[in-house]
């Protein structure tokens, strides 16, 4: 479920982009790009409670020390391209 959320999520900021380069409105694009962002950690989130809950120790250490540096990057990566045309709306006013 996590890679079908996080999948939506990188069209959604692409069309995001997108749709700021063309001069069309954005930001219900980035709503839902950052919307969805926040729903894939919550089901990386409930994939690793899952775990625990089943005592899959191994499973445990095996995904979460690197799996927890990644949604850490990939979601700051994630907030910063979907407010890039705000940004970019802000530096072009001034």
């Amino acid at each position: 479920m996590w890679i079908i959320l996080g999948v939506i999520a990188v069209i959604a900021t692409f069309i995001n982009l997108y749709m700021y380069g063309t001069g069309k409105d954005y930001k219900l694009a980035m709503a839902v790009g950052l919307s969805f962002t926040a729903l894939t950690l919550v089901a990386e989130y409930r994939m690793v409670s899952d775990w625990v809950k089943v005592e899959d120790w191994s499973a445990l250490l095996d995904v979460v020390p690197t799996m927890e540096t990644a949604l850490w990057v990939l979601t700051i990566l994630s907030i910063l391209l979907n407010i890039t045309p705000i940004l970019l709306e802000l530096k072009n006013k001034s």
